[in-house]
């Protein structure tokens, strides 16, 4: 079994399972922790990421079973984003989970973009002098730039010391999932989902998103990280 960070809280049913995307931290979930109130979440470092162990291989049914003993068999609400939302879709399935909320998932891919992934995958972590130059490189990669004070303690496992210098925490073989595979996901799944995206999020359109669902939801006003910028938006999605 993968050796996770798992942070958790609330008591009240059911469980929301939240899964953070590619290059970020369980700890992007911290102002929905805070919106859920009483109402019991539990938040994972995905494998690779943050101080989680990470994988021999990266698919995105591995990382999926990875995190699949954090489902609360009495009920799992799972609330995915990116990365992590497809790794919800992974978990439908699973005994307890009674919905999946996707946010902000890319669903179309280009034969380049693919290409481009697969060769940041084979890359060698990139070192730095400063802690600060890590953290300024994991907040690029996670898109956080301009939403989390590069100050925030809850940074310090975005990053980790090797010898002298200073890399961020994730494992860029994270970056070789390849295409999630949207339709055939959807198709399998045996409980409601919900796909979401910011209004202002680059990475999927409207238009994509409703090809796939009949109904996907616009967040208005906000972007691709909708769940830092406002995470009490988020809470009708979750029924």
């Amino acid at each position: 079994m993968t050796e996770l960070e798992v942070r958790r809280g609330g008591t009240r049913g059911p469980a929301v399972l939240l899964l953070h995307g590619l290059g970020a931290t369980g700890r992007v979930w911290d102002g929905m922790a805070g919106a859920l109130g009483d109402r019991a979440w539990v938040a994972p470092d995905l494998p690779g990421h943050g101080r989680s162990a990470p994988l021999p291989e990266y698919t995105f049914a591995a990382v999926a079973e990875a995190v699949a003993p954090l489902v609360d068999p009495a009920g799992t609400v799972v609330l995915g984003h990116s990365f992590g939302g497809v790794v919800a879709l992974h978990l439908a399935g699973r005994p307890g989970v009674r919905a999946v909320v996707g946010l902000g998932i890319k669903v179309v891919w280009t034969a380049d973009e693919l290409a481009r992934a697969a060769a940041l995958a084979a890359r060698a972590p990139a070192e730095f002098g400063t802690r600060e130059e890590a953290v300024a490189r994991h907040l690029r990669v996670a898109g956080l730039d301009g939403l989390v004070d590069p100050a925030d303690p809850a940074l310090d496992g975005a990053v980790v010391r090797t010898g002298e210098n200073w890399r961020t925490a994730l494992d860029p073989r994270a970056f070789g999932v390849g295409d999630p595979q949207m339709a055939a996901l959807l198709a399998a799944a045996p409980v409601p989902v919900v796909l979401a995206r910011g209004e202002h999020d680059p990475m999927v359109t409207a238009d994509q998103l409703a090809a796939l669902v009949p109904a996907p939801v616009d967040l208005p006003g906000l972007g691709h990280n909708a769940h830092v910028e406002v995470p009490e938006a988020l809470l009708p999605l979750l029924g």
